[in-house]
């Protein structure tokens, strides 16, 4: 499946991975640092939440695009996309 995304969605998904590689970076600076296992942690899952949202953007732009594909309703494909597309749903869960 290809990452076939519009400029404007392309642009929030990597906003939000930078702001994840921002907050990792954060992470490791605060262990390094010997910071409070409490701040570490409210850290690390606010990457974890960045992270999983942009999978789901992404996976979600690639269910639109699929379910939109005249050739793949015509290819008879349509099963094995939904599969493959749960699969990556169930990846972030």
């Amino acid at each position: 499946m290809e990452l076939a995304m519009a400029a404007e969605e392309l642009k929030a998904v990597v906003n939000r991975l930078r702001r994840a590689q921002g907050q990792i970076a954060g992470v490791i600076r605060m262990i390094e640092e010997g910071r409070d296992c409490e701040d570490v942690v409210t850290q690390l899952a606010a990457a974890s939440r960045a992270l999983d949202k942009a999978g789901f953007a992404i996976i979600a732009t690639g269910l639109q695009h699929c379910l939109t594909d005249a050739d793949l309703a015509a290819s008879g494909d349509r099963e094995q996309m939904r599969a493959r597309l749960e699969k990556l749903f169930l990846s972030l869960a």
